[in-house]
């Protein structure tokens, strides 16, 4: 490996960068680009540029104005700036150097070739993706967990396989922070193709990819599978390719198989077929191979509808398929975090918490569903929590208790958390400025431990806490000062200048009202993201009552078709590229969560409430299938004026 490279990736202009780079040539005053690109979402591309810059003011007219918005359309998709591969190495027998450009990357020993994988691919160079997950992460410290509490030591192979209880909760789509099968469209799968070995997992994340679902795979291989449609294989040969996927082509490895069994390519044709299969390569490669595969599927006594119909199929895994090797490895991690989600769902929380940022859920909806689970969560608490989030004992037998670790309070460094600990070790605290000298922290420390509630053992109040920080920095920094000083005038420090705790101020106790739930919960979610008050949307159910607002946890109540008023705290949107233009929207309230979907047409006609509304609210239709439930928008609302200074924030995907 002294010889591997990371190769580059190449960035192209989209419509923001392109139309900031280019108007900040062309001299135009920042506030305006901000106001122009502020108005762009992920999606515009050329074509719908223009419409968007008229909405927010934009005079095309203008001999500037047409020359940005010429150069800017002009840009879109031109390489940009080189960025650094994930993971993709290139080794080479001879020097790198020799062959390819080399600059230094931002990591100390590590270089950057200055070609991406197109190049690399027609050089002939051999590359190896080393890729990392954060579920691996997250499983690692689960099992670090278990064995410190259980005094034994755990792996992976230690969990139990095929667990019925474990594939009862993934059947119900209880699969919140499971490594990959936590996205909406995997749950909506769940509960319709109910996994209950370990190959059904390999199935279920092969088949909610863009390839099987572009190749119109998905609905036959559900009616198979339930018994809606008779499985029929035209020949033997196909028959020993698709049986273990009921005839429909799943795998990238079936892909070839068909193309060599069923239409006579060679293998080395075969591989031809597989490189053009590549992930995201979307530009016709596949088409160029219809009449051959055609053709000899035909020349073999194949029906030309079928030919077509299976071609049409593999020309979808030019969006993105999953060999089955990796889908099977992914099941394995899939089955290892449900398995520990229903045995031991503390340990994976905290797990899934020390492992941030990962998946589909910020720490909000983790810790509320691992609260749902019957776990208790224990707050942040300068005299009891790690850096990490840890466990504690419980009695009882039941789960053991999670305590929320200090790097969940934003701004606060792992250094002054090593501080906390250290000092905490030798003693408990007994006051705030004790704690502050002892700990050595500063103003905007303190500021932060007290505003997130972490110093509540010293003052229950969070008022009072806030002022006696402040009070303590203030202190402290005085005494810092006059060490500074000191050492000016050539007065010697004090050895434990830092460690022996200051005399309490001797001053009037303020006169501070005490700090309301309203103010906790927004001061938690400011700090921390999160809160263990009750849900922000109980403190407003009176007022969403009168706006109408069905709760989620009754929706389950209302039959299909009926048109209903709900809504929630935006937690996630969705606008996957095979889903022609339709966002979904998860909201949250503090009965449980709200499945959206958004039609495109409402997305054009709505984009700023569906995109900047953090409370959002909804008129739609109730959509019932089986166990899986959504609502189907006719009407957003925002409503986020009701949250008033709450900082919430969602998790988009693009």
């Amino acid at each position: 490996l002294d010889r591997a490279s990371l190769f580059s990736t190449v960035n192209t202009y989209r419509s923001r960068s392109s139309l900031r780079d280019v108007g900040k040539a062309l001299g135009i005053p920042a506030e305006r680009l901000s106001a122009l690109t502020g108005n762009l979402h992920w999606w515009d591309g050329r074509r719908i540029l223009p419409d968007r810059l008229l909405e927010v003011g934009f005079d095309p007219e203008t001999p500037r104005n047409r020359r940005l918005l010429e150069l800017a359309t002009t840009l879109i998709g031109f390489p940009r700036h080189l960025s650094q591969h994930t993971g993709g190495m290139v080794i080479s027998d001879p020097p790198l150097t020799a062959l390819v450009p080399i600059e230094n990357a931002a990591m100390p020993e590590r270089t950057v070739m200055q070609w991406d994988k197109d190049d690399v691919e027609a050089l002939g160079l051999l590359k190896i993706d080393c890729l990392c997950l954060g579920m691996l992460s997250a499983l690692r410290r689960a099992l670090a967990l278990l064995s410190e509490l259980d005094g034994r030591r755990w792996d992976l192979a230690d969990i139990p396989a095929e667990d019925p209880a474990t594939y009862a909760m993934i059947q119900r789509a209880d699969t919140v922070g499971i490594f990959q099968i936590e996205s909406r469209a995997q749950m909506a799968m769940l509960p319709r193709l109910k996994p209950a070995h370990y190959y059904d997992l390999v199935i279920e994340i092969a088949i909610i990819r863009p390839g099987p679902i572009q190749g119109e795979m998905v609905h036959p291989y559900l009616r198979r599978r339930n018994g809606e449609e008779p499985v029929i294989y035209p020949s033997p040969e196909l028959r020993e390719v698709l049986a273990r996927t009921l005839g429909v082509p799943l795998f990238q490895e079936q892909v070839i198989k068909l193309a060599m069994v069923a239409a006579g390519f060679s293998p080395g044709e075969a591989d031809q077929l597989r490189r053009a299969m590549a992930t995201w390569q979307r530009d016709g490669a596949i088409d160029r191979f219809r009449d051959r595969f055609i053709g000899g599927m035909r020349a073999r006594g194949y029906a030309a509808d079928f030919a077509a119909r299976v071609f049409a199929q593999i020309q979808g895994f030019g969006e993105y398929g999953f060999p089955e090797s990796h889908a099977a490895s992914f099941a394995l991690l899939a089955y290892a975090s449900a398995w520990l989600k229903r045995h031991r769902p503390a340990a994976f929380t905290a797990a899934l918490l020390n492992s941030q940022p990962m998946g589909f859920y910020a720490p909000s909806q983790l810790v509320q569903d691992a609260r749902r689970h019957d776990v208790e969560v224990r707050p942040i608490d300068v005299q009891h929590s790690f850096w990490d989030c840890t466990l504690e004992p419980m009695v009882a037998g039941r789960h053991p208790a999670l305590r929320l670790g200090l790097r969940l309070l934003s701004g606060l460094s792992r250094a002054a958390a090593d501080r906390i600990v250290v000092a905490r070790a030798e003693r408990s605290f007994a006051t705030v400025i004790e704690f502050a000298t002892r700990a050595r922290l500063d103003r905007g420390e303190l500021r932060i431990l007290s505003g997130g509630g972490a110093l509540r053992d010293l003052h229950p109040d969070r008022h009072r806490a806030v002022w006696a920080a402040l009070g303590a920095g203030a202190a402290l920094a005085g005494e810092r000062a006059a060490v500074r000083r000191g050492r000016v005038a050539g007065v010697a420090e004090p050895a434990a200048q830092f460690v022996c705790p200051l005399p309490e101020p001797e001053e009037a106790t303020p006169l501070l009202r005490p700090s309301s739930e309203g103010e906790d919960i927004v001061a938690d979610y400011t700090h921390a993201g999160l809160s263990l008050e009750r849900h922000p949307l109980a403190l407003l159910r009176r007022r969403l009552d009168r706006l109408g607002f069905i709760p989620a946890a009754r929706l389950r109540e209302v039959v299909h078709g009926r048109l209903i008023r709900t809504g929630g705290i935006v937690v996630t949107r969705q606008r996957p590229g095979t889903a022609s233009g339709v966002v979904f929207v998860t909201l949250e309230d503090e009965t449980g969560v709200i499945n959206l979907i958004v039609h495109a047409r409402l997305v054009e006609a709505q984009r700023r409430e569906l995109l900047d509304a953090r409370l959002l609210g909804v008129v739609g239709r109730v959509q019932r299938e089986g166990e899986v439930l959504h609502v189907i928008a006719n009407r957003l609302g925002d409503h986020t004026a009701l949250l008033g200074r709450l900082a919430v924030s969602s998790r988009d995907f693009h």
